[in-house]
């Protein structure tokens, strides 16, 4: 395996060419960023947002608000390219059609919304948010501050794990168990689902949270078919959980670094409540946050929660399939 290289290094495109509407990216797949043979689903969606970001960049609407995304085909360690087309340019906002493409086969097409994520003076109406102070705002979900955790390894399958650590909340892991008074009964009105959240960090110094890496942290969680106990999937043996559709919006601009804000680690908060056929089709939700610090760094400042912001909140569909399916995959190119 070649070795891996800093999150920021690896989500790298290049302009090569126009025809027309169309623009065309190209880079080369990085292999320190998968998940088994496959690359990670997220890791892949920042490639192309990049290529749109770029393709962007010049323009009134630089800023990714939104993105929807649907996996075709697994993709693949080696070369791609991203198409980027736009589809309409209004006042606010610009729609973006792009596909990550390889061997000239779509393996991820997403439709994506690039704005300002900052008020305009052209705005219309008043200017309408839910933060701190007030009691509606959403609130940073982990319990503990960064300074004052313990590492601990990542899942032995991510082939990410001498570039990355992380630290679980394990407040969620016990109302995740069978005995926590949140389980559900045949009195109960809504519930259920299982919760899971970590603060995640980027172990290089030289690397950093960009726009593009929020598309990998909405994609860095334990899901349902790994939180609940035994009891509840017997059946499930070594497996892969393949991204079939993410959609990813963008919440805040991403901080500077500076004593309130770290430059490598993020808050994640996950939940799901569903999970079905076929193929044991689940659903996910997700929350990137800032963080105050990198782990086991910094001291604990007196309102430091209501500094933070979500930088991103995700959804998505994904399935459990064999492992080795991962690996099969992988090998046709």
């Amino acid at each position: 395996m070649a070795p891996s290289i800093p999150l920021i290094q690896a989500i790298n495109v290049a302009y090569s060419s126009s025809n027309g509407n169309e623009i065309v990216y190209k880079g080369i797949v990085s292999e320190g960023w998968a998940v088994g043979r496959v690359p990670n689903g997220g890791f892949s969606l920042g490639l192309l947002l990049e290529a749109c970001i770029q393709c962007q960049s010049s323009t009134k609407h630089p800023d990714p608000i939104n993105v929807t995304a649907h996996y075709l085909q697994a993709v693949q360690i080696a070369e791609f390219e991203v198409r980027v087309r736009t589809l309409k340019i209004g006042r606010g906002f610009s729609n973006i059609l792009a596909d990550l493409i390889q061997k000239d086969r779509t393996k991820i097409t997403a439709h994506l919304v690039f704005g300002v994520l900052a008020p305009l003076p052209t705005d219309l109406g008043p200017r309408l948010t839910i933060s701190p102070p007030s009691p509606y705002a959403r609130r940073h979900p982990l319990h503990i501050h960064p300074s004052n955790v313990t590492p601990e390894p990542i899942r032995s399958a991510w082939g990410f794990s001498d570039l990355t650590r992380w630290a679980p909340d394990h407040t969620y892991a016990q109302r995740n168990s069978l005995d926590s008074p949140t389980r559900t009964d045949g009195a109960t009105v809504g519930g259920g689902g299982v919760e899971w959240a970590a603060w995640f960090e980027l172990t290089k110094e030289n690397d950093a949270i960009t726009t593009p890496a929020l598309c990998f942290f909405s994609d860095i969680f334990l899901n349902i078919p790994s939180l609940l106990p035994k009891s509840e999937r017997e059946e499930l043996g070594t497996s892969w959980f393949p991204t079939i559709v993410l959609n990813i919006e963008f919440r805040f601009p991403i901080p500077r670094p500076s004593l309130d804000h770290a430059s490598r680690t993020v808050g994640l908060y996950s939940s799901g409540h569903f999970m079905n056929d076929p193929q044991g089709r689940h659903n996910q939700y997700t929350e990137v946050w800032t963080a105050p610090c990198n782990l086991g760094e910094g001291t604990i400042v007196d309102g430091w929660r209501d500094k933070q912001v979500c930088l991103a909140t995700s959804t998505q569909m994904a399935l459990v399939i064999p492992m080795e399916i991962n690996y099969q995959r992988a090998a046709k190119l």
